[in-house]
Formats: C-alpha cells, sequence, structure tokens
C-alpha cells in the first residue's frame, strides 16, 4: 500500500497526548497524515485502531518508511522519533548522563503531569456527578507539578542539557490545558514565572505555532 505521508498519527481533535506527538513531527519536518478518532463512538476501542493499539487510547503512529512500524504511548512515540529522526541531537540529549535525565523529565510528564491534569479534566468536564473534593485534589496536583517545574527553571533555561529538547516539549499540551482551561483566576505569571516564561517560548517556535493552527482549524469545523 502506498502512502503519501511518511506516517499515519491516530490522535483525537482535543486530546493533549496526540498534539504533542504532532508537536514533534512538525519540529522534526516529517509528514504526516491525522486520522482524528471520534470518542463518542469509541473508535479508539474499536478496529482498526484497537488492533494497533491494544489499549484503545491516542496517540498511535504508524511509520510508513519503516516497515510500518507501529507504536503507541506518546513518550515512547517522541523517544523513538528522536533515536531515529533527530541524528544531530537537535531536539534531544546527546551525552549520556543527559539520556537519562531526559527519561527522567519524559517518566514525570507521563506519571506526574498527565494522569492527574487528565483527571483534573475529568472531574471538572465530564464527570456524571460533581465532586468538588476530587476536583480540588487534581487541581492541587497541577499547582504542585507546575511548582516542580518552576522550582527547577528557577536554575536553567531548559530542563536537560542547557537546550529545548523533547523533556520540554512533552509538557507542551498539557501545561497550556492545565493553566487556561482547568485553573481559576490562576496568573501562572505571578506563581510560576519561570514556568510562564518557559512556556511561552515554545508556544512562539514556529513548529508548535503551525501544529496550534491546525488545532485551532479543528476546532472551528
Amino acid at each position: 500500500m502506498s502512502h503519501g505521508k511518511q506516517f499515519t498519527l491516530y490522535t483525537h481533535k482535543g486530546g493533549p497526548n496526540g498534539w504533542k506527538v504532532a508537536f514533534f513531527l512538525s519540529e522534526l519536518g516529517l509528514t504526516y497524515e491525522s486520522i482524528y478518532l471520534d470518542f463518542d463512538k469509541k473508535e479508539q476501542k474499536s478496529s482498526p485502531h484497537i488492533d494497533l493499539n491494544p489499549n484503545g487510547r491516542i496517540p498511535t503512529i504508524i511509520d510508513h518508511k519503516n516497515g510500518d512500524f507501529v507504536l503507541w504511548e506518546s513518550n515512547a512515540i517522541l523517544t523513538y522519533l528522536a533515536d531515529k529522526y533527530d541524528p544531530e541531537h537537535k531536539f534531544s540529549a546527546s551525552a549520556e548522563e543527559d539520556k537519562y535525565k531526559q527519561l527522567q523529565w519524559l517518566f514525570f510528564q507521563s506519571s506526574g503531569q498527565g494522569p492527574y491534569f487528565g483527571q483534573a479534566a475529568w472531574f471538572t468536564w465530564y464527570h456524571p456527578e460533581k465532586v468538588p473534593s476530587a476536583v480540588e485534589r487534581y487541581q492541587n496536583e497541577i499547582k504542585r507539578v507546575l511548582g516542580v517545574l518552576d522550582g527547577q527553571l528557577a536554575t536553567r533555561e531548559w530542563l536537560v542539557g542547557g537546550k529545548y529538547s523533547i523533556a520540554d516539549l512533552s509538557f507542551i499540551s498539557w501545561t497550556n490545558v492545565g493553566v487556561n482551561a482547568l485553573l481559576q483566576d490562576y496568573d501562572l505569571s505571578k506563581e510560576n514565572p519561570h514556568v510562564d516564561a518557559w512556556l511561552k517560548k515554545m508556544l512562539a517556535r514556529p513548529a508548535i505555532q503551525k501544529v496550534y493552527a491546525e488545532k485551532d482549524a479543528l476546532a472551528k469545523q
């Protein structure tokens, strides 16, 4: 089967984890076709997606120029793309110890940011009953994670190796959702000024702006 784009990306119009992968594909200049799954119809848990990703969540990629290699879990995908398509380490760590620091932040993002921010979104927008204590718990976790990041960014411009990398990029989408949609009356520039400056630098990158333009266009359809 012939594919016009190198990658197929199974994703969702609103899901932050899918946009994270799109950001990095854009940074690397790699071509991809996005397939937006309809969660209301459970398409993420139906064929053909469930045949590729047994977890039934997004994102999932197929690399058509590498034997239709399939991979899921967003930070595993970022690591794969960096290892295979960033040989000059423009967006990834090269020194051995920095590689482990990069993994450290990728694990923290996937275990410490994504689930807590995601639960905040669930209990704020989707849970059938209002559970104020759950909303408060996960909003506090958002603030805690932002505090961890701010403390680190107070001493450095980027998380690893003195440069923008996938360690930083992995946090963009959920941080943006967290501070702009999940916290009320929260001034990031006041509460976490180092995170605020870091996020603004990343959002100003042309590759990131390009993907957000695609996301905004989808939202208007």
